[in-house]
């Protein structure tokens, strides 16, 4: 029954599709360690978000 669901659930709305998760490694400027800025944007945004 569960597969079902999720079945059911892929046929609907693609929205999601067109956002992708992206990871980028900050240096602090304090103490020097890299720490990780992760966001969710649209596909379109993802190479404007790396400059």
């Amino acid at each position: 029954m569960a597969k079902k669901t999720v079945a059911s659930l892929q046929t609907g709305k693609k929205e999601g599709r067109s956002y992708s998760k992206v990871i980028k490694m900050v240096k602090s400027p304090k103490t020097g360690a890299y720490t990780f800025q992760e966001e969710m944007v649209p596909n379109e945004a993802v190479k404007d978000f790396f400059k």
